[in-house]
């Protein structure tokens, strides 16, 4: 009952918040697009099914399950400590928060993960189908780490279904290519990861691509000395992607899937 109220409240705010952005990025772009939507969103969008697909499948009760199994048979920490919901849900919200950060800088460091992650990067463009483009594995893997997270704490599934419809949400919002005013970016970043702090993120420079790797709260990057406030090239000029994976050819569904596994273009 809870897994299926959970998929009908993410796809409803998926589909709000996609819309609002979609055309926000219409409207008010921040950066011209380089390779143009529609060589990228069909694979992009393409890659959200192929997700979605594998998880059903392989994982159907995924983390939401992982927190009703523990809630009945009284595991975790939340748990022993006995806890009242509304503190446990908070805490639940920010450990699974802080796992995700740390999931992002394993993804980064660890090469046979890199491989996975690199395909998320090396989209020519940033913008809102960039926060839907995941290779299935690493998705696999993410699910993984949530459970076991969700099982060491002992976090409510209330807790969990408000942290996974607002982490998709803010993926959603932080890969948007729109614009806004400086002193609103500044003011945002006090309590979410916006467009331009995640932006600096994407550059094909590496030490700027080892950079604000929070996705929702942006407390972890300032805290662990991971925060970059701008690219060095300035957001007008800055190239996105990766060195590699250059060619638009490399946009296409079939490329996304197979990249992890192949040699590196030029060797």
């Amino acid at each position: 009952m809870i897994a299926n109220l959970e998929a009908i409240i993410r796809v409803g705010a998926f589909a709000i918040v996609f819309a609002t952005m979609a055309a926000w990025e219409v409207f008010g772009p921040r950066r011209p697009l380089a390779a143009g939507r529609w060589r990228r969103w069909p694979s992009n969008f393409g890659m959200v099914v192929v997700d979605v697909l594998t998880v059903r499948v392989l994982v159907p009760t995924a983390v939401v399950g992982a927190a009703l199994y523990a809630a009945g048979n009284g595991w975790g920490l939340f748990h022993l400590a006995n806890l009242r919901l509304s503190i446990a849900a908070v805490l639940g919200f920010l450990a699974l928060d802080l796992a995700i950060y740390g999931q992002h800088i394993l993804f980064h460091k660890v090469p046979l993960l890199w491989r996975l992650h690199r395909m998320h990067h090396a989209d020519l463009d940033v913008d809102v189908s960039t926060g839907l483009r995941f290779h299935p594995l690493e998705i696999l893997i993410s699910l993984a780490i949530k459970i076991a997270v969700v099982l060491v704490f002992g976090i409510p599934a209330v807790a969990v279904v408000v942290f996974e419809v607002v982490l998709n949400a803010t993926s959603l919002f932080n890969h948007s290519n729109v614009a806004m005013p400086k002193w609103l970016d500044r003011t945002l970043r006090l309590l979410v990861v916006t467009p331009d702090m995640h932006r600096v993120h994407h550059s094909v420079l590496r030490y700027e691509t080892d950079s604000n790797f929070a996705f929702n709260r942006p407390w972890w990057d300032r805290m662990f000395r991971t925060y970059r406030a701008e690219p060095e090239a300035g957001h007008d000029r800055m190239t996105l992607g990766l060195p590699i994976f250059r060619d638009v050819r490399e946009l296409r569904l079939d490329r996304l899937l197979t990249q992890p596994f192949g040699n590196d273009p030029g060797g």
